[in-house]
C-alpha cells in the first residue's frame, strides 16, 4: 500500500528523509513525498496557494494512487491530511499527523499572525534571510545539514506561497472542524511536548474529541518527526498493521 508524506511550512520533502530511512530498515519503501506546489518551484498557473487549493492538490495525489493510501503529515501537511481524509475517507486506509491540527480553541501563533497581516507579513519575510532561518530550524531540533537544506529553498515563490496559504486560513477552525466526524477511525497523532507553535493542549483537546490516540514526546519540539524519526517509524509500522 502506498504511503504519502506531506510536509509543512517552511519545509520541503527533504524533511522526511530521517523517517524514510527509518521506515526502509524494515522494507517500507512504497513512499511518496511530493512537494507542496510553490515550495520547491513556482506554483502551476492558476494555482492560488489557498488552503483549499492545497487540499484539492492532495486529494489529486491520493486519487492518483488508484487505491486507498496511508497519509502522514507534519505541520501544514498535518492540517491538509486531516482535511483530505475527512473529505475522501473512502481513499484513506490510515492517517497519522504531527504537531498541527484543526481545532476550535487553537489560536494562531505569533509568526502566523504576522504572515496573515498584509504589508507586515511581506516585511517580516524580507527580513528573514536563509542564514537566520537555518539557525532557527537547527535551534528547534533539526539536524544542521537538513536545516541548511531547507533554508536554501527559502525562495521568493515559497515565501509568497506561505503568505497566501496563511491568509486563506484565518478561519480554518470554524471551516474545517465541522467535518472531523467524517475522519477514518484509523488515525494517530504524534507530538513534541515542547512545540512553541502549537501547544500539546491542542492535541489533547483534538484527541479527546475524536477518540484518536495521542503519542507525546517529552523534550521534543515542533519537528518531532525529525527529532524522533525512529520512534515515529516504529509507531507507524504498528499502525499500518492494525
Amino acid at each position: 500500500m502506498k504511503t504519502i508524506l506531506v510536509h509543512g511550512v517552511p519545509d520541503t520533502p527533504q524533511m522526511w528523509q530521517p523517517l524514510i530511512e527509518a521506515l526502509a530498515e524494515d522494507g517500507h519503501t512504497n513512499l511518496s513525498a511530493p512537494a507542496l506546489p510553490g515550495f520547491t518551484s513556482t506554483p502551476p498557473s492558476g494555482f492560488d496557494c489557498s488552503k483549499e487549493a492545497y487540499v484539492s492538490w492532495l486529494i489529486s495525489e491520493i486519487e492518483g494512487a488508484g487505491d486507498p493510501v496511508n497519509l502522514v503529515g507534519h505541520d501544514w501537511g498535518a492540517l491538509l491530511v486531516v482535511r483530505a481524509a475527512s473529505l475522501r475517507p473512502d481513499m484513506v486506509s490510515s492517517w497519522a499527523v504531527a504537531n498541527a491540527l484543526p481545532e476550535r480553541d487553537y489560536e494562531w501563533h505569533q509568526t502566523a499572525r504576522i504572515w496573515q497581516t498584509p504589508v507586515l507579513g511581506e516585511l517580516f519575510m524580507a527580513l528573514t534571510g536563509k542564514d537566520r532561518l537555518a539557525r532557527s530550524l537547527e535551534a528547534a531540533g533539526m539536524p544542521q545539514a537538513l536545516a541548511r537544506h531547507e533554508a536554501d529553498h527559502w525562495s521568493p515563490h515559497m515565501r509568497k506561497s506561505i503568505l497566501r496559504l496563511y491568509r486563506s486560513a484565518k478561519n480554518i477552525a470554524e471551516e474545517w472542524t465541522p467535518d472531523l466526524d467524517k475522519l477514518p477511525e484509523r488515525g494517530l497523532v504524534f507530538w513534541g511536548d515542547d512545540d512553541p507553535f502549537v501547544p500539546v493542549e491542542t492535541a489533547q483537546r483534538f484527541c479527546a474529541t475524536t477518540g484518536i490516540p495521542l503519542h507525546r514526546n517529552a523534550n521534543t519540539g515542533h519537528w518531532s518527526v525529525v527529532e524522533k524519526a525512529a520512534a515515529f517509524a516504529k509507531l507507524l509500522k504498528a499502525h499500518w498493521k492494525d
